[in-house]
């Protein structure tokens, strides 16, 4: 359980918060204790508690709300996509929008973009989130010096906000169906099999003593990863983790569907 209330978990020695009422998994539930420990965990959940040795705080208290898909550094694009610029705007159109916004941005940039997200959703009853993360490479398309920087960047900007996160890497191989080579402007996204499941294992490594975070596996789309591609990503994501969380945009659009009954005979999920 999570809190969603302005109170500063992180710097605490242990606490005991009362709420007048709050949600737990029997329900509605009044006078209820939530005791947190000094670094943000909590510990014990006791309705029907006297306030004793208590902080009284205003209120309800809810389970935190998870975020499950989140694309970070299109928060900063938003203001770009409000409004249409013509009847046939689309998916597509707006698709071409966030390339077009992604060229200019720095490691430095996605972090301070992600910081802010992430303490949005914190302030809105968003406790975690899970970070869809395809935007890899540098603005010419070449590997970092660190392979993960955007990653780490990622996870820093999780850090500094306070919520836990669910970090996939995405493999990202083509622009259609067919295994079509990637489009230019989507050559920060690039990524073959044996780089990304590399790049699990160290992210996997060094986030190992932290309970905050979690590292799975993202496959794009069916669009962009060649059935053998996909299958060899999680097979080999499975050698190294065997429950860990793996993700797909399956069937984002119409057009996409229609594009997939054309080249396989079937539907996305078929």
């Amino acid at each position: 359980m999570a809190l969603t209330c302005d109170v500063n978990l992180h710097s605490m020695a242990m606490t005991d918060l009362l709420f007048n009422s709050a949600f737990l998994s029997s329900g509605w539930q009044t006078s209820v204790r939530i005791t947190v420990s000094e670094d943000g965990w909590i510990q014990a959940v006791t309705s029907g508690a006297s306030s004793d040795g208590c902080e009284s705080v205003p209120g309800i208290a809810v389970p935190g709300v998870p975020n499950l898909h989140s694309h970070a550094f299109q928060r900063a694009m938003a203001g770009l996509a409000e409004r249409g610029s013509s009847t046939t705007d689309t998916f597509w159109s707006w698709r071409e929008r966030m390339y077009a916004f992604l060229e200019r941005l720095s490691p430095e940039d996605v972090e301070a973009i992600a910081s802010q997200l992430y303490v949005e959703l914190l302030r809105h009853g968003f406790t975690s989130v899970t970070e869809f993360h395809y935007l890899r490479n540098h603005i010419d398309g070449s590997r970092y010096e660190d392979p993960v920087e955007m990653g780490r960047r990622i996870l820093s900007a999780a850090n500094q906000a306070g919520i836990g996160t669910t970090l996939l890497p995405v493999l990202y191989r083509s622009s259609d169906f067919g295994n079509k080579p990637p489009a230019p402007e989507q050559k920060r996204f690039v990524a073959d099999v044996d780089d990304l499941i590399g790049d699990l294992a160290t992210l996997r490594e060094s986030t190992a003593k932290n309970p905050q975070y979690r590292i799975g596996l993202a496959i794009h789309s069916l669009r962009a990863a060649a059935p053998e591609d996909l299958a060899r990503a999680v097979s080999s994501f499975r050698d190294i983790d065997n429950e860990g969380p793996i993700h797909i945009h399956v069937a984002e659009q119409t057009r996409e569907v229609n594009d997939c009954v054309a080249w396989s005979g079937g539907r996305p999920v078929e």
